[in-house]
């Protein structure tokens, strides 16, 4: 539900666009660092995937220039939880990535090829041991790769609770305030225009998912990104199989607060380039080549482009055949969820970027332009560690993490694509 419209400050240390995970992070530690800031909103507070996601919050199966992010991260999570007013469901019970095979298992060789350096106690679990930790475990899962510190939260209620938290600590967290123009002078920022009037600034961060790449590029900046769709499921409360997250079978599911499951298809997305993403797809080839028999592309179902306000909130509907199959797939491969029903399905639009890791950046262009957006449907779970880390670079404060992975201008110094995990 959209707030009372707020006033515009007339002015501010910092401005974010978009009041998703990645946003309202940021809005969160800069404001517990004394900086003042503003969060403008097209739509309403993670009206986008950041409430439409798996919920998952998990460092098993990350890229390695992640880890240590998302490791951090899952401490914020907890501090975050316990300051908001609302039980975000937030619980650390664990990650399973559940195997067939010696070869399925054999997938995970190069994330357990460095997650002890981290100090994770991610392990691979026999049948015994999967038994001993699932309820009525499927006999066609022989194996499983397992982090028991792994955790699970709810998105629809996450980040509007900490925007509940951080509105009552005074920062304006304004909704159905389309950011129209960053304007600069002398190359560095000076203001931003909304459709509700302007703000003077000297930073802005762009956090805006799906819509990042238009606003960049009306500053001159290319960021090559698609709109991948994702059909979500939820299911009628249910037996206890296995209190937190797991995935195998070609089916992924998440134990809910009400006792349900979220429920997804994790062999199957949508991709819908807009013309205006055309000129990006030579910069996608490794990745669908890669995805072939995961990603289907598909005529557009949303214009999405830089008009902001033509769709407020990317509200695409549910595939039928997708929520189809993931009921079939829930019979199929999990007994103990056959006949439990599915009550609601959703989808949503995942920003992602040609190597599914995000931009977490500066403007080489622009000072006081930064940016963090193409988490590529991984960024619920490691949405606090980068807030805090953006908020530290826009402080100048100095952080420990190696962020070469995330620049800029990998898409455009001729470096090579390098994917991370795709799930």
């Amino acid at each position: 539900m959209p707030q009372p419209l707020q006033e515009l400050p007339a002015s501010t240390d910092v401005v974010v666009v978009g009041a998703g995970i990645a946003g309202i992070s940021a809005a969160w530690y800069l404001n517990k660092a004394g900086v003042s800031v503003a969060v403008c909103e097209k739509g309403v507070v993670a009206g986008e995937q950041s409430s439409r996601n798996w919920g998952w919050c998990r460092q098993q199966g990350r890229d390695q220039a992640e880890l240590p992010i998302v490791i951090e991260s899952l401490r914020l999570w907890q501090e975050i939880a316990d300051e908001v007013d609302t039980d975000i469901g937030y619980r650390r019970e664990g990650s399973l990535y559940l195997c067939e095979n010696d070869a399925e298992m054999a997938n995970h060789d190069r994330f357990m090829a460095f997650a002890p350096d981290y100090g994770l106690e991610t392990r691979r679990l026999n049948r015994r041991q999967l038994e001993a930790l699932m309820a009525e475990c499927p006999t066609r899962w022989q194996s499983a790769l397992y982090t028991p510190d792994d955790a699970r939260a709810e998105p629809a209620l996450a980040v509007p609770a900490m925007a509940q938290t951080l509105r009552a600590r005074g920062v304006p967290i304004i909704e159905n305030c389309a950011v129209e123009e960053i304007v600069t002078q002398n190359n560095a920022v000076s203001e931003v225009v909304t459709e509700r009037g302007t703000i003077a600034t000297a930073a802005v961060l762009v956090a805006a998912g799906a819509w990042s790449t238009f606003l960049l590029k009306a500053c001159g900046i290319r960021l090559p990104q698609l709109t991948v769709k994702a059909s979500v499921a939820r299911t009628a409360p249910a037996p206890l199989l296995f209190n937190g997250n797991a995935s195998g079978s070609k089916v992924s599911f998440r134990r809910r607060l009400d006792h349900g499951y979220t429920v997804a298809s994790s062999d199957y997305l949508e991709v819908f380039p807009s013309i205006s993403h055309l000129g990006f797809l030579p910069d996608f080839l490794p990745l669908l080549r890669a995805s072939l028999g995961k990603l289907r592309l598909r005529l557009p179902e949303l214009t999405i482009d830089a008009n902001y306000t033509r769709h407020r909130i990317l509200n695409p509907l549910p595939s039928a055949k997708t929520v189809a199959r993931i009921g079939a797939r829930l019979a199929d491969r999990i007994p103990a969820l056959r006949g439990i029903e599915l009550v609601e399905a959703w989808s949503g639009m995942i920003d992602a970027l040609p190597d599914v890791v995000p931009v977490l950046d500066r403007s080489d262009s622009i000072g006081g332009l930064w940016i963090s957006t193409g988490f590529s449907g991984h960024g619920f779970g490691i949405g606090p560690g980068a807030g805090k880390l953006m908020a530290d670079l826009m402080q100048n404060n100095s952080v420990v993490y190696d962020l070469q992975r995330f620049r800029l201008a990998r898409f455009s110094d001729g470096s090579p694509t390098r994917l991370g995990p795709l799930i």
